[in-house]
């Protein structure tokens, strides 16, 4: 499967910093570029439960291609949404049910940054998006 630009993107400027704190350092920025929610969409029917920040998630969907927005309370989680989000956005649904998040993280180099429940918080938004894309709009 062929991977969105947003998701080139963020390989390309992944692979380059050597340190963990370069890395970590990017990530924020990629997180700060994150579009805004409305106020309306921080409420519990856009939270993704499972994670230990706060996290709230939109999907849309426009000819079978989806398109999420996310946030968080956490600076370093927006950046690891920001990422998400730059490989997921744009497929459909079918593609979304084959995205391997570990391999995503592990080709950005951050795999072994992730704390477990910082990867079972991620897993808990992709799942979310997944169910998103199979509800009955998608």
């Amino acid at each position: 499967m062929s991977l969105p630009d947003a998701a080139k993107s963020a390989l390309q400027a992944f692979t380059q910093p050597g340190s963990w704190e370069q890395r970590a350092r990017l990530l924020m920025q990629w997180g700060e570029q994150l579009q805004a929610l409305d106020d309306n969409q921080h409420s519990d029917e856009y939270r993704v439960h499972g994670c230990e920040s706060q996290v709230w998630l939109v999907g849309t969907v426009q000819d079978g291609r989806w398109q999420f927005r996310a946030t968080s309370d956490a600076r370093l989680i927006r950046g690891l949404l920001a990422l998400l989000l730059a490989r997921v956005n744009g497929l459909s649904a079918a593609e979304l049910a084959t995205v391997d998040l570990a391999d995503w993280f592990t080709q950005l180099g951050l795999a072994r940054h992730l704390s477990p429940s910082r990867s079972n918080g991620l897993n808990a938004v992709l799942q979310r998006m997944r169910e998103l894309a199979s509800g009955p709009s998608g």
